[in-house]
């Protein structure tokens, strides 16, 4: 009798000790979010799920072009690509990224740039249009989705603080077909 209680109590042990540490990693490491609108269209779907890497920006910043997730509001988190980072000057020209007075070429929105054929994909700006200021504020960033005429981004919204990212969405793992590094 005592044999099966032990038995019985080492398994409570060990989904107690599985749920510590699931909940763990899902705290500090990494959390599984979803895809919600068409604002990352086409690199990112509608309804796709992503691992979002919550350690990556406590060991340094954000990158240029990284894909990231924030707490927009406090009850809504966004996923949108960092353009601009603090200092830098922003602009587009004819649907052409100026960052700092360098052009840049966005090869993720090459498949939208075909399709529109009605205007550019980003319409023109410059950084004191959209948020007051000529750079990017130190400990911001300066984020736009790449489906450029729907995204509610920091052209609506202003720069994202540092202390708001979530991390760096870098995987999609579903739809299982459309399982990917995000770039």
């Amino acid at each position: 009798m005592k044999e099966s209680n032990g038995g019985v109590w080492d398994i409570i042990k060990t989904v107690f000790i599985a749920l510590v540490l699931a909940l763990g990693i899902r705290t500090f490491l990494f959390t599984p979010v979803l895809v919600d609108g068409v604002s990352m269209m086409p690199t990112l779907k509608d309804h796709s799920r992503m691992i979002v890497n919550k350690i990556v920006y406590k060991i340094h910043q954000p990158d240029r072009f990284d894909i990231v997730v924030f707490h927009a509001t406090p009850t809504k988190d966004y996923i949108k690509r960092v353009i601009g980072l603090p200092g830098d000057t922003v602009e587009y020209k004819n649907d052409v990224l100026y960052i700092n007075g360098k052009p840049y070429k966005e090869p993720y929105l090459n498949e939208f740039k075909k399709e529109t054929t009605d205007g550019p994909l980003t319409e023109d700006f410059n950084l004191e249009e959209v948020i007051g200021r000529k750079t990017v504020p130190k400990g911001e960033v300066f984020v736009l989705g790449d489906n450029r005429r729907v995204s509610k981004d920091s052209r609506i919204i202003g720069a994202v603080p540092m202390d708001k990212i979530l991390g760096k969405a870098s995987v999609v793992f579903w739809p299982f077909s459309e399982a990917k590094i995000a770039k």
